[in-house]
C-alpha cells in the first residue's frame, strides 16, 4: 500500500516540477523532485530489506524524505511563486507522513521484542 501511495505521490509531484520549471523554479524543482522521489525509492529498498534493521532503517529515511517534501510544499505555498493549489499535495505526503511513522514505531516496537 504505501509503495504504492508513494509512487503515486512522486508521478504527481513530476508533474508539479513541470510547472516550477516553467516558472524559472528551477532549485525549487530540483528540491522537491529529490525528496518527494527517494520516499518512495526507499519504500522499495525496505521491501528488500535484509533485516528487520535494515528494514526499519530504510522506512525511517523514506519518513524523514517525506517531511522534508512537506517542508518544500509549505516554503512553495507560502510563498506564492507559482499559481498552484497546493492544498492535494499537502494532504498527501501529511498522510504517507502518518503511514511511515505508524510502520517505523510499530517495527521498532516488534524488533525490541
Amino acid at each position: 500500500m504505501i509503495e504504492e501511495r508513494s509512487f503515486k505521490f512522486a508521478l504527481s509531484i513530476i508533474k508539479l516540477v513541470k510547472e516550477l520549471r516553467n516558472a524559472k523554479e528551477f532549485v525549487f524543482a530540483d528540491q522537491i523532485l529529490r525528496s518527494a522521489t527517494s520516499i518512495g525509492a526507499n519504500v522499495a529498498e525496505a521491501g528488500a530489506g535484509q533485516s528487520k534493521k535494515d528494514f526499519i532503517h530504510k522506512m525511517a529515511i523514506a519518513s524523514k524524505e517525506a517531511r522534508e517534501t512537506r517542508y518544500w510544499l509549505k516554503l512553495l505555498n507560502e510563498s506564492k511563486l507559482v499559481l498552484v493549489d497546493f492544498s492535494d499535495y499537502l494532504e498527501e505526503i501529511d498522510q504517507i507522513i502518518k503511514i511511515l511513522t505508524k510502520i517505523v514505531k510499530t517495527s521498532q516496537r516488534q524488533f525490541k521484542t
